[in-house]
């Protein structure tokens, strides 16, 4: 995308998924990429498929959850390249798979200090920085089909998207005249190691019998929705919490 060339995009959980995806295709369209991640090794990898792509990058270790490491990785977008354009808060946990009454309290916490808490850190810091350059800029938040329906034995991560969508309705509206916009993705099941590897694989067969199209999305197709709303070509659209769920949430 043409409008994409020469912007300054932060990608949180960019080591893996959906957000690497995203990194090699912000790159992949001329942006100069900062690959936000709490591991060293998928910082790292991102950076490399980057870097043979010759496309152009710079890790910053973050955990999404607290703030001066938030704050640490906008100053790190500014002193490597001067200004910040874009962002997509992409970092998130699962939490596990239990009903409510038996829920542990300690994987809520900690699913909702990332899910939840570390966008509200991420768009704060990244809304400071989009002002003092005068305003302009575009956040797209990662949300899920989890924030728009119920999704039981998942209160935590429920809870948690439910909120990324109503902090990015509340934002897009606070700072639209600063022409400021801010958006969300909701995508279903999609294939990465989250879902096929960990403790969500043992219901693959129901996620995909869920879905309309049958099929799981890809990395690539819900990174699509990411750059296009960052665009210019969706430069009406605020306030969105788009699915990319496969008609999931139309059902």
């Amino acid at each position: 995308m043409e409008s994409l060339k020469e912007k300054v995009v932060i990608i949180t959980g960019a080591g893996s998924g959906i957000g690497q995806a995203a990194a090699v295709q912000f790159a992949a369209a001329g942006s100069k990429v900062v690959v936000a991640d709490f591991s060293e090794k998928g910082g790292a990898e991102t950076l490399q498929l980057i870097s043979d792509a010759g496309g152009e990058a710079v890790f910053v270790k973050t955990d999404v959850s607290d703030s001066a490491s938030v704050q640490a990785m906008v100053a790190k977008a500014v002193e490597t390249y001067g200004r910040l354009d874009c962002a997509f808060n992409n970092a998130g946990v699962g939490g596990v798979s239990a009903p409510l009454h038996e829920y542990d309290e300690k994987v809520y916490d900690h699913t909702v200090a990332v899910d939840q808490k570390g966008v509200f850190l991420c768009m704060k810091y990244e809304l400071q920085q989009f002002l003092k350059q005068g305003g302009k800029g575009s956040i797209v938040n990662m949300a899920s089909t989890a924030g728009l329906d119920a999704t039981p034995n998942m209160v935590a991560y429920s809870a948690s998207k439910h909120a990324v969508v109503g902090m990015t309705k509340t934002a897009a509206i606070e700072y639209a005249e600063k022409g400021i916009r801010v958006n969300a993705i909701c995508p279903g099941a999609i294939e990465t190691p989250g879902l096929t590897q960990g403790e969500f694989a043992q219901f693959l067969d129901q996620y995909r019998a869920n879905q309309p199209m049958k099929r799981f999305g890809t990395p690539q197709e819900v990174a699509n929705a990411a750059l296009w709303l960052c665009s210019d070509a969706a430069s009406l659209i605020t306030g969105v919490p788009l699915p990319t769920d496969g008609g999931l949430t139309a059902k």
